[in-house]
């Protein structure tokens, strides 16, 4: 399921970059890119940690058990995925909010709801696994609102010339 997840997040971000248009400023789209692509990179390379063990485990569990790789591969995996991929998730959307508050493509309050939330990833990682969460619940709430964004612009524009924007 990862390699799907990726690619919907870069889907997402593709989405998100439509919304700027032509007010994509340089700097804030490069923290953007470089924040969302080690974010996926960093969940990429935990997910192949993780499955690299499991192969090892079907093929021979006794050399698994004996030799600690397990402990050092869950270990690994886990920094990466709750500590580094987190903290660029809390950068993306930090990043992000930024952009939002200067370009005011996206309503003010979701843009501090994100810096909040952002907050909450930077910080709070450690505290306890459920943290994780937040970033796909962010994502799901900016994907519904970019869709009721959109639904609502289509239809003023059919409003305004009298004309299906899907005609």
């Amino acid at each position: 399921l990862i390699p799907f997840a990726g690619i919907a997040f870069l889907w997402f971000m593709g989405v998100v970059r439509d919304r700027l248009g032509r007010q994509e400023d340089q700097f804030f789209s490069t923290l953007f890119f470089g924040s969302g692509y080690l974010y996926l990179g960093m969940t990429f390379a935990a997910a192949a940690t993780t499955g690299g063990v499991l192969l090892l485990y079907a093929s021979n569990r006794d050399l698994l058990a004996s030799s600690g790789v397990y402990t050092l591969a869950l270990m690994i995996s886990n920094r990466l995925n709750t500590v580094y991929a987190m903290r660029m998730a809390g950068t993306f959307m930090s990043v992000l909010g930024t952009i939002w508050v200067r370009t005011g493509v996206m309503p003010r309050w979701l843009a501090l709801v994100t810096y909040l939330l952002a907050a909450v990833l930077l910080i709070s990682i450690g505290f306890t696994p459920w943290v994780v969460l937040v970033f796909p619940a962010w994502v799901l709430t900016i994907s519904i609102a970019l869709l009721v964004l959109n639904y609502r612009r289509s239809d003023e524009q059919e409003g305004n010339d009298g004309l299906l924007v899907n005609d």
